[in-house]
């Protein structure tokens, strides 16, 4: 697996493509949270905490990551360099995993320098140094549980079709629907009494960005992301 990690890490900063993830991810967040006026702009809210980076965050990383995965799969089956790979001395669940977790550290990558908000925030309080530290915590770890999550999926995706630009397009859409799709069918059905967006990732995301870690919501993410590798496993055994 760690093999396969590294092969993937390596493939990423070997082109431009990594750089360019999470040169993309640092501006956009940049310019919406600090220059762009708007509502998101933490100096035009008035408040010093980072609500609005973990509102913008989710919706970024939905086109970001499945723009990372889609070469998962797709690539290595349209190269003809799959049949290859599933022949060296290395399981398949470990190549799935080597690609999962080579992404999953990009994303990371690209997530880590936004810790320097915190001290930007720190210094806006009044007094300096006043900020809600559980819920930034907090969101932070639901940013981990969300990258597992849309990374799982994206991986999913890759295995679909040998086009890059169709698993773009099926990642964006599985994430998108599964993040927020729930909550639009909410008014309409229950089931049990629970309510359909207890079933989609926003639900879960928020709770965990309160700042309460609860064991229910880590299973969630942590089911999702295992579903998806099962299917993704599933399916590139039948090809």
């Amino acid at each position: 697996m760690f093999a396969i990690l590294k092969r993937e890490i390596n493939s990423f900063f070997s082109t431009p493509v990594g750089l360019i993830v999470i040169a993309f991810f640092l501006l956009l967040n940049g310019l919406l949270l600090w220059f762009i006026p708007g509502e998101f702009n933490i100096f035009d809210n008035g408040f010093a905490d980072l609500s609005s980076f973990f509102i913008i965050a989710p919706w970024v990383l939905l086109f970001l990551i499945p723009a990372v995965t889609m070469r998962s799969f797709s690539e290595e089956k349209k190269m003809g360099t799959f049949e290859l790979l599933i022949t060296k001395p290395i399981s398949l669940g470990n190549i799935i995993l080597g690609k999962y977790f080579g992404a999953v550290i990009l994303i990371c990558l690209a997530i880590a320098p936004t810790l320097l908000y915190i001290i930007t925030i720190s210094k806006l309080g009044n007094p300096s140094g006043n900020w809600d530290v559980g819920s930034t915590i907090g969101s932070y770890i639901g940013l981990l549980f969300l990258i597992f999550a849309y990374t799982s999926i994206g991986i999913f995706a890759s295995t679909i079709s040998k086009n890059q630009i169709v698993a773009f397009i099926i990642a964006v859409f599985l994430c998108l629907f599964i993040y927020y799709g729930f909550d639009t069918l909410t008014p309409l059905f229950k089931i049990s009494s629970i309510e359909i967006n207890n079933l989609g990732i926003k639900t879960h995301f928020d709770s965990i960005a309160r700042g309460v870690l609860d064991t229910r919501d880590i299973l969630y993410f942590l089911s999702i992301s295992t579903l998806f590798l099962i299917f993704t496993n599933i399916n590139l055994r039948k090809d």
